[in-house]
């Protein structure tokens, strides 16, 4: 087997591990709670404070109507009860109960509007609760096909790094520093040569470059300086 072969096997194997601790990495990172979890929850619990909110307004309001119509039918019975004969405090007391009534009636309507919202508001809990409990259960599906796809690569990682020493092994020093060198500054190192032309920078070689990969001594392009391969 010629160097360039080697050095184009050990650059395959080490492109696959780069590809692996990319998945890896893009897989790792998308552990953990999901936009779409995160955002049902958020809306969920504003939704409860907000129904807390109405519940509250709603007994307050109740309350308040409570203590007027307990004034109203204390205020009536005096009204009714003959002891008042002045004109004069009749008619005051008349549109105490007058005003009282007209208080009630208010605060009725403001009750009403808020329990029309606090059940729009409890539908809609109940309508996200449901919401939630679909997004958590796809959730922890996805959580655990990720967590077993990450061991699956890491598995493939682990062999592949064993395949990469091998190899890195049966080449002499010099050789694998160079291929070292133009890996971190080309990212491929090694260059396939197909139909004359250098696949790294598809350029076409000279006579004397083709002639001498053709006889498997080292080469490097003269364009791109990156070792050639040719199949």
């Amino acid at each position: 087997m010629s160097i360039a072969k080697q050095l184009y096997q050990l650059q395959e194997v080490e492109l696959q591990i780069e590809a692996k601790e990319k998945a890896i990495e893009r897989m790792t990172s998308e552990l953990g709670e999901s936009h779409a979890l995160l955002r049902t929850r958020a809306t969920l619990a504003e939704q409860r404070k907000r129904l807390e909110d109405l519940l509250t307004a709603q007994r307050s309001l109740e309350w308040e109507i409570e203590d007027i119509s307990g004034k109203v039918n204390g205020f009536e019975k005096d009204l009714y009860s003959g002891r008042i004969k002045i004109p004069k405090e009749l008619t005051s007391l008349q549109q105490e109960v007058g005003s009282l009534k007209s208080k009630r009636t208010q605060s009725e309507d403001k009750a009403l509007v808020v329990m029309e919202e606090a059940d729009k508001t409890k539908q809609e809990v109940s309508r996200l609760v449901a919401e939630l409990d679909t997004v958590e259960t796809e959730w922890r599906s996805q959580q655990d096909t990720l967590k077993t796809r990450i061991e699956i690569e890491k598995g493939s990682l682990l062999d592949l790094t064993g395949k990469q020493q091998v190899l890195a092994r049966e080449i002499d020093g010099p050789t694998l520093q160079l291929y070292r060198v133009l890996r971190q500054q080309k990212g491929s190192a090694v260059s396939r040569v197909e139909q004359g032309i250098c696949r790294g920078c598809r350029i076409s070689l000279p006579l004397n470059e083709l002639q001498s990969v053709r006889s498997g001594t080292l080469v490097q392009c003269s364009s791109c300086g990156r070792i050639l391969y040719l199949p």
